[in-house]
């Protein structure tokens, strides 16, 4: 009997600290939808790699226009449209995995990179690919896309050790983030599939290329009332 009294309260106790956590991640989740973000786990192998820490987290209204526009051209076009996944994108990436598993192609949303980047570690395992679907549907309920957008601007790494667009314009352009030009803003964006290695100054070849890309789709996706919505000033 006092065998089978302790497992019960050994479960009870499991029980008790999985709702435990539970109400805290939620508590914190619902938290950072007006607080910033403390430093990431992203950020802290950054620092303790080599690579540095540069941050400097501000408002949505402090974030230029621009870059907003150029990020969502480059990375998500359909990120006022989906809630929380690109099921189309996903689906051509899974395609030509089979057929170039040397080649991985993701098919990340903004909404996907924010939960990785401020919640959980970077790699590919099963364990984080669930938690991150979990992560991106409670922000995209709880937070709504113009959140997601502005802590995406402060968290994603930019360059070497260079994380949010404050940070990236002030080391690029020497100018607040609020004041990017349209080529600035598509300079820093056309770096985000991979910062340490597409160098925005002096720009990389790919960074060149792909700016002139991204402009031409910032001209073609402005007209969108439902991104607007999002990025208006």
């Amino acid at each position: 009997m006092k065998s089978k009294s302790g497992k019960t309260t050994i479960w009870t106790w499991v029980k008790r600290i999985i709702l435990g956590l539970f109400i805290l991640q939620l508590v914190y989740i619902i938290a950072l939808k007006w607080i910033n973000p403390p430093v990431t786990l992203t950020q802290l192998q950054s620092l303790f790699t080599g690579n540095g820490l540069k941050r400097d987290y501000v408002s949505g209204d402090e974030l230029s226009y621009n870059m907003k526009l150029a990020v969502v051209s480059s990375e998500d076009q359909v990120f006022p449209d989906h809630s929380g996944f690109d099921w189309k994108s996903i689906e051509k990436a899974m395609k030509y995995n089979k057929k170039k598993p040397n080649r991985i192609r993701g098919a990340s949303t903004i909404s996907q990179q924010v939960a990785k980047n401020v919640f959980l570690w970077q790699g590919r395992d099963w364990i984080r690919k669930g938690l991150e679907i979990y992560f991106t549907k409670m922000i995209e309920w709880i937070w709504g896309k113009e959140r997601i957008l502005d802590v995406y601007l402060n968290v994603i790494e930019m360059g070497k050790g260079i994380f949010g667009a404050e940070a990236a314009a002030q080391y690029y352009f020497k100018k607040p983030a609020k004041k990017l030009t349209r080529r600035e803003a598509a300079m820093i964006a056309a770096c985000l599939p991979n910062p340490k290695k597409y160098t925005v100054k002096p720009a990389s070849n790919f960074v060149q290329a792909k700016s002139w890309w991204i402009l031409q789709q910032m001209n073609n996706l402005e007209g969108d009332p439902d991104l607007q919505k999002i990025i208006a000033d």
